[in-house]
């Protein structure tokens, strides 16, 4: 296998309550799981392809749970990439050159026989962890922001975090309020004000990596 390591920043949002229950191995809270995910990749290789600076987004619907499968996922990569970065961005999107179930990669392929074109759209990206704020927006797909989550009586921020210490995703992710809006082949109609996280991505072709060298 063709040895690969990224260690990016994560901005994702679903359908689901603030927490999602797939970090607890529960069902989704409305049965179905519709996602809208983005990456900002501060640093990474495959082989000799350097991806330090890549962005790259997905988004994906399960008709039911996700390991029950028959999901539909689409990837979009920034204009900015080169052929070989973009086929370097597919095959760790796909599962390639990874082991079984070692990353989220794998599973969401896997459980996705309905994979649409690879799309190359201009990625706007920005993202502050500390202040759970940011933004994915991809030109005629998708638009994506993240806020802190609010006291629903005083309206201050609230804040949360959820520790995986076997994550196949993370290992610590702030909680947040997410919203997005669709224009592209997959329609997200439920994420408005749903569970989204920003996480750091720190993984190879084995699965998530503990410490930073």
């Amino acid at each position: 296998m063709t040895p690969w390591e990224i260690d990016a920043t994560e901005v994702a949002n679903c359908n689901c309550n603030f927490g999602c229950p797939c970090q607890f191995n529960s069902l989704p809270t409305h049965g179905s799981c519709e996602a809208a995910v983005g990456f900002i990749v501060r640093k990474g290789h495959f082989g000799d392809v350097r991806l330090d600076g890549v962005k790259f987004a997905l988004t994906a619907k399960w008709p039911g749970p996700i390991h029950l499968g028959n999901g539909t996922i689409q990837l979009v990569v920034d204009t900015t990439l080169t052929p070989e970065q973009r086929e370097a961005v597919e095959k760790i999107v796909t599962g390639s050159d990874t082991e079984d179930m070692a990353t989220m990669f794998w599973v969401f392929s896997k459980m996705s026989p309905n994979k649409l074109e690879t799309l190359t759209k201009r990625i706007d990206a920005q993202v502050d962890a500390e202040a759970r704020t940011g933004y994915v927006r991809v030109a005629d797909v998708f638009d994506l922001g993240v806020e802190p989550i609010r006291n629903p009586v005083t309206g201050a921020e609230h804040r949360a975090r959820i520790n995986l210490p076997h994550g196949f995703e993370y290992r610590v992710a702030e909680m947040a309020s997410g919203t997005t809006r669709t224009s592209g082949a997959i329609s997200l109609e439920r994420n408005k004000g749903t569970h989204a996280h920003i996480c750091r991505v720190y993984m190879n072709g084995q699965g998530v990596i503990d410490h930073a060298a």
